[in-house]
């Protein structure tokens, strides 16, 4: 892929309804869980100005580099791990940020890159890990698991209504090379055409199992919280309704009108991009985004 390419495929997604509800003002301080090719951190950073406030995490060594080149020299602190990792790394670190922003997506470099093998349409090896640096990759996961704990993979994290027959056809097909392969594999589960390849789901529920996402995020929700600043703002951005639900739990939990609340919640609903932006970003018509505000208390 060219970089020009890489450039315009690689647009943060509801940027600007992120700056909306994150507020930022000089000064503040600034966490990205998942910063990517930081996209929403520059703009977030040119609006504060408070580069030695910012931390910057990514799990994918190339996500590091370039965010490495990209704010080189200005005192932003970048930190290779997952976003849970960091997140307890942090905490025992004493530290607490005005502004905190997880995009839960995968970005769209490793959507196109066909070796990092997240893409339906391009030939590339089972893997699936957005840390290259981890043994688990999902042709371990589709050539070793059993039918049964396929089914499960499949049905729990991809919402496959079919997918105990597409755990069958894996097993009777191993072994398994390529993602080309897989999909079209998957595909004679749903004979016909259809919009969106029969593929997706099962794609989806690999990646998740593979890199563990969603018990990382639910386990992260929590530290989050405890990581603002009162008066702080949390900004998530899902891509599923798996994980728009633990993020609107962990919201409803901490939020409310109890006496002991910690959260203001600043979306009662989720935020969905623009019809304009779903035309010149596709990435964003699936993106949901909920933010809420630390609650400031006396004595806090």
């Amino acid at each position: 892929m060219h970089n020009n390419d890489q450039n315009t495929l690689h647009v943060p997604v509801l940027l600007d309804e992120v700056l909306n509800v994150l507020a930022p003002k000089a000064g503040d301080s600034y966490l990205d869980l998942t910063a990517g090719y930081g996209g929403h951190a520059s703009t977030v950073l040119e609006n504060t100005h408070a580069y030695g406030q910012a931390v910057l995490v990514d799990r994918d060594q190339n996500a590091v580099d370039r965010l490495q080149e990209r704010f080189a020299g200005n005192g932003v602190q970048i930190v290779r791990d997952d976003f849970l990792g960091a997140s307890h790394t942090l905490v025992v670190a004493g530290k607490h940020f005005d502004m905190i922003l997880a995009d839960l997506g995968v970005s769209s470099p490793h959507l196109n890159e066909a070796n990092r093998g997240f893409a339906i349409g391009q030939s590339g090896p089972l893997d699936m890990r957005m840390d290259q640096s981890q043994q688990l990759t999902a042709d371990t996961v589709v050539n070793t698991y059993s039918e049964a704990e396929l089914t499960r993979i499949i049905r729990e994290y991809g919402e496959e209504p079919k997918a105990s027959q597409v755990a069958h056809l894996i097993v009777r097909n191993r072994p398994i090379a390529t993602t080309t392969e897989l999909a079209a594999l998957v595909a004679k589960a749903w004979p016909g055409h259809s919009r969106v390849h029969p593929a997706t789901r099962t794609f989806q529920a690999l990646r998740i199992a593979v890199n563990d996402e969603l018990e990382q995020l639910k386990a992260a929700l929590p530290i989050w919280i405890d990581l603002l600043e009162p008066g702080g703002r949390l900004a998530v951005i899902s891509f599923h309704s798996l994980e728009d639900r633990l993020v609107k739990a962990a919201f409803t939990e901490a939020g409310g009108d109890r006496y002991d609340a910690s959260l203001r919640v600043l979306t009662k609903r989720p935020i969905t991009a623009s019809p304009h932006e779903n035309v010149f970003n596709p990435r964003a018509r699936s993106a949901k985004l909920r933010a809420a505000v630390k609650i400031k208390r006396k004595g806090s």
